[in-house]
């Protein structure tokens, strides 16, 4: 086989033909209407993001107020239950007993008033006789019907029969007090019978659930955690110079969850309603915001509030005059010659439609509003109308 070698001057003459321009011009792509908007300095709210943890406003600890073996729990953790539903059952076998036990005590105090009340009317009548025998016996010894040991005799009967009254009534004073103790201990064990079953405070989601039937309850044990799990607040950690920007009443855009990571703001619309101090020391605060319109809200997700501060000046276009593309944001500005140029800019802070640039921009260049899908960098460009553009990018 023979191999033929092509001179380098032969090489060179392709590549230039190759290179070559084509003699026939490429036609001028037809201008685009557009609509433009001036970069201006505006007045913004100054604002910066701090993340939390989202909790329920309300959560309870079910714990037992006695001792007692535990029966069964009818909830495990994740179910949803309505308030008054039973959760746990104990043992009440020993409360029941000191409920009987107190019931037949208040039965006895209350025959003891009885009785009390009978001694008292007995007392009653034993004065009354002495009285009308001393009475009867002073008259007949006025008359010398009657001696004068007989008179005594009469006097003594009357003061013992008065302090016999007086006594009773003393018993039965105490009769009554022991009644009302003894009902009082009833009531009491009554209470202590409603402890045998654990109910819900309200409507709420197990969170937790820590014993299983045949352990032993002891009070002030948790046994289960139950949430409120229809209004949730989101708790931020602050500094002291971020949370002197923060004011009760005040409003912060909130989102939360797979909402942070997209980057998505204002999902939710969070009302500070508490302000605590954590570390005196390392001046730092928890802001408590209610996120009362979060009706999707978990306790434990993450959440990031933006808090707005004073307005300050900045350099802003129309949000919609943006484009994005990966990491990177871009806007299409008008060159003096009236094509569009796409420009990479630094965004900032956005307020309500517009959008504060950092970098890539000057005040008073002109910025395509609403970018049309076939504009594209060096297109000529006119206004919506059919004008042409004045004023371009510096």
């Amino acid at each position: 086989m023979k191999h033929f070698v092509v001179p380098s001057f032969v090489l060179a003459v392709l590549a230039a033909s190759c290179n070559a321009p084509s003699s026939k011009p490429s036609p001028e792509a037809p201008a685009i209407a557009v609509t433009t908007a001036t970069v201006a300095l505006t007045d913004i709210a100054s604002s910066f993001d701090a993340g939390g943890v989202v909790r329920a406003r309300s959560t309870a600890a079910i714990a037992s107020r006695v001792m007692a073996p535990i029966i069964e729990v009818s909830v495990r953790a994740g179910d949803r239950v309505r308030r008054d539903a039973p959760l746990v059952t104990l043992d009440a076998r020993e409360l029941t007993a000191n409920r009987a036990r107190a019931a037949a005590a208040s039965t006895s105090a209350e025959e003891g008033v009885s009785a009390a009340e009978s001694d008292i009317r007995s007392a009653e009548a034993a004065v009354t006789l002495a009285r009308a025998n001393y009475e009867r016996t002073h008259s007949l010894q006025e008359k010398r019907s009657a001696t004068a040991q007989e008179l005594d005799q009469a006097t003594a009967a009357l003061d013992a029969a008065e302090a016999q009254l007086r006594g009773s009534r003393a018993r039965a004073a105490g009769a009554t007090a022991a009644r009302d103790a003894a009902q009082a201990a009833l009531e009491a064990a009554t209470v202590a019978t409603s402890y045998a079953v654990l109910t819900a405070p309200f409507d709420g989601l197990v969170t937790e659930r820590s014993v299983d039937p045949g352990s032993m309850a002891n009070p002030g044990v948790a046994l289960l955690t139950l949430e409120d799990s229809t209004a949730f607040r989101l708790e931020v950690p602050l500094d002291e110079a971020r949370a002197a920007q923060v004011a009760i009443g005040q409003t912060a855009e909130v989102s939360l969850g797979e909402s942070v990571e997209d980057g998505e703001a204002g999902r939710v619309t969070g009302r500070v309603t508490e302000i605590a101090r954590v570390d005196p020391a390392a001046h730092s605060f928890l802001v408590k915001l209610d996120l009362s319109g979060a009706g999707d809200a978990r306790s434990g997700t993450f959440g990031r509030a933006r808090v707005m501060g004073p307005s300050r000046r900045a350099l802003t276009v129309p949000a919609s005059s943006t484009i994005r593309r990966g990491q990177l944001t871009f806007v299409f500005t008008v060159d003096g010659e009236n094509r569009a140029r796409l420009q990479p800019v630094s965004p900032g802070a956005t307020a309500s439609d517009r959008i504060e640039v950092l970098a890539g921009l000057h005040e008073g260049d002109r910025v395509v509003v609403g970018p049309p899908p076939a504009l594209a960098d060096g297109v000529p460009v006119t206004l919506a109308d059919g004008a042409p553009v004045t004023g371009g990018a510096r």
